[in-house]
């Protein structure tokens, strides 16, 4: 079926709205939970991740599970969004490392430069090679 602009427009700021996030929230914080993401252990991660921001209390924290994130061999996978629209990709991850990103990230406003990811002219470069 065809759709209008009009209801393309509409369809966007739906998704828009979805995703932004919201005057309150400082961070929306995804995990990885397709089936590669969960092969590698993304559920123990996402599970901690949620009991952590319950557990210090960071209600304007967003945790969300999302689809395949596109990077299967560096799986567990978790993204921090903040405010401003930029985004950090957080490697190979597990509970004690999401343990980290939240005090040092999510709560110190430092990034864990050691967990994320670096792509060099379409390459993926393991933070272990290059630091």
């Amino acid at each position: 079926m065809k759709k209008t602009s009009q209801q393309l427009q509409e369809i966007r700021e739906a998704t828009l709205a979805k995703i932004t996030l919201k005057n309150d929230q400082t961070h929306r914080v995804l995990v990885g939970l397709a089936t590669c993401g969960q092969a590698a252990g993304a559920r123990p991660v996402y599970d901690e991740l949620k009991k952590i921001v319950a557990d210090k209390g960071l209600d304007k924290v967003q945790v969300v599970q999302t689809g395949c994130i596109g990077l299967c061999r560096v799986e567990p996978i978790v993204e921090v969004l903040e405010k401003d629209g930029s985004k950090t990709t957080y490697i190979n991850m597990n509970a004690e490392k999401i343990a980290k990103v939240i005090d040092e990230h999510i709560i110190g406003g430092k990034i864990v430069d050691e967990y994320t990811i670096t792509v060099v002219d379409g390459t993926l470069i393991s933070p272990k090679i290059i630091g």
